[in-house]
């Protein structure tokens, strides 16, 4: 992948973020973009509540990552670092 296309990538997944962060953010907690690998998984951060939430495996699968696959068919995998 060229490094235009993984800057589009990353521009892209950051506006599906901003969408998913306000239900993040009514429970507390966060999530924060680390890195796009090159065969697309996307690494991110929970904080707060989220960071230490015992459903955050679930937020980050059903919620984070579903979401983003919706916009961006290609993505592979959500992974929290």
């Amino acid at each position: 992948m060229t490094e235009s296309e993984k800057n589009n990538y990353i521009f892209r997944i950051k506006e599906v973020l901003e969408l998913v962060r306000p239900y993040l953010q009514a429970d507390g907690g966060d999530i924060d973009f680390v890195d796009l690998s090159d065969d697309l998984r996307v690494f991110v951060k929970l904080t707060g509540a989220c960071g230490t939430c015992a459903m955050s495996i679930q937020t980050l699968k059903f919620g984070v990552e579903h979401s983003l696959k919706n916009a961006i068919p290609e993505i592979k995998e959500v992974v929290a670092v």
